[in-house]
């Protein structure tokens, strides 16, 4: 497989697996942005998104998620990467929830707000 491929297997895609996440996951709040991370059982982090119903405009939406998908792709292991060698993390299901003022227009501004974010904090699971 392409390494640099997203296949569906990587998506959270049931209510039941976003409902797993929000009720039990660990939540980290950055600008306009959150994620919600639950250890799961897989070989590789799962991604959910989450845009908040008052951002107006589907266009605008799909876009957000395009470019959150993108970020995805190109870093599938980006918990993993930013963990300390002391500290290994395992695969997350991971929900991005989007509000609304969320202005970061490309891959490279997602992948910098979460690096400061996943910085500012501490992540345990035990």
């Amino acid at each position: 497989m392409n390494t640099l491929s997203l296949p569906k297997t990587y998506l959270l895609k049931k209510t039941s697996e976003y409902n797993n996440v929000y009720r039990q996951g660990k939540r980290v709040h950055g600008e306009n942005f959150s994620l919600i991370l639950l250890p799961n059982n897989s070989e590789h982090n799962r991604l959910g998104i989450s845009i908040h119903g008052q951002l107006k405009g589907a266009a605008k939406r799909n876009r957000i998620k395009r470019i959150i998908r993108e970020f995805f792709r190109l870093n599938k292991r980006f918990l993993q990467e930013k963990s300390s060698k002391s500290c290994d993390l395992p695969f997350m299901d991971i929900v991005m929830t989007v509000r609304i003022g969320f202005s970061l227009k490309n891959p490279t501004e997602v992948a910098g707000a979460v690096s400061r974010l996943l910085e500012r904090c501490s992540l345990s699971f035990q």
